[in-house]
């Protein structure tokens, strides 16, 4: 598989394409240029007024207005074959548009200046080529890692499901920790109970939506940040709860389960009060 972009100074909008092609084709062989050749056969991005351009009058946006650059256009169409349709949206609104908005010049992407990093210096005899391979090699690395991560998350979300389905009230019990949040944040479930890499167990609630610092239900606030002893009047097996009152810890999980649904129980008494 061949493939077309523009020359000169690169972005991370060309270098991540690029990654992103050769992790699809791994024959991928890339030419760089300022003018399409009439008889390319091969895909060309960034550059050409094509497809998977986006320099043309009529470029397209996103439903949230976010102007598609080259590579959200190419990850619109080969992202859901490499993670699910789910996991690539996510990574579209969480990852590739700030790359194509700052690539637009709409905002500033701390990735985008990181990948600009590898142009070569004004008086530099090092070749842009070379240089963008090294980024493109920069850029392949990340998306290895983040494919190798939205793989761990599908492994971790059969065990979320199957505890999930075995719950029969607002709480999860997992019988070891992995990603959960991403699979109950859109359910009933308010409390999620696993094993504390620290000892015992813990209880976390859910948040009302991904990568939000708030919770469903927040743990009562008379227990944010209390000694052990007024803990331990609650129940003896009480450790901790941390006082921004999303995380509290257990000696076991029955412990950390019953205390969750005790903080549910006062939340309804209070709402009802």
């Amino acid at each position: 598989m061949k493939g077309f972009t523009h020359s000169g100074t690169f972005h991370a909008d060309d270098v991540f394409s690029t990654a992103l092609l050769r992790l699809i084709y791994p024959d991928f062989q890339v030419t760089r240029g300022n003018k399409v050749p009439e008889d390319f056969d091969g895909i060309v991005y960034d550059v050409g007024m094509g497809e998977f351009d986006h320099h043309q009058a009529d470029a397209r946006k996103r439903a949230d207005g976010t102007p598609y650059a080259a590579f959200g256009l190419l990850w619109e169409k080969y992202g859901a074959m490499l993670v699910g349709e789910k996991e690539a949206a996510n990574f579209d609104r969480q990852f590739v548009s700030a790359i194509d908005d700052a690539d637009n010049g709409r905002t500033q992407c701390e990735l985008s200046v990181t990948v600009s990093w590898f142009n070569p210096e004004w008086d530099s005899p090092d070749s842009p080529d070379e240089r963008f391979a090294q980024a493109v090699d920069y850029a392949e690395g990340i998306l290895r890692r983040y494919l190798s991560q939205a793989a761990a998350r599908s492994r971790a979300a059969e065990i979320v499901e199957k505890a999930m389905a075995e719950s029969t009230d607002s709480v999860v019990i997992l019988p070891r920790f992995v990603p959960w949040q991403a699979v109950l944040v859109d359910t009933d479930k308010k409390f999620c109970v696993f094993p504390d890499g620290r000892g015992g167990w813990a209880g976390q609630g859910v948040p009302p939506e991904l990568n939000s610092f708030k919770t469903k239900i927040p743990f009562p606030e008379e227990w944010a940040g209390a000694d052990a002893e007024k803990l331990h009047q609650i129940d003896p097996k009480f450790n901790f709860c941390h006082r921004a009152r999303f995380y509290l810890s257990a000696s076991d999980a029955e412990a950390a389960a019953r205390l969750c649904r005790l903080a549910e129980k006062m939340a309804r008494e209070s709402a009802e009060a």
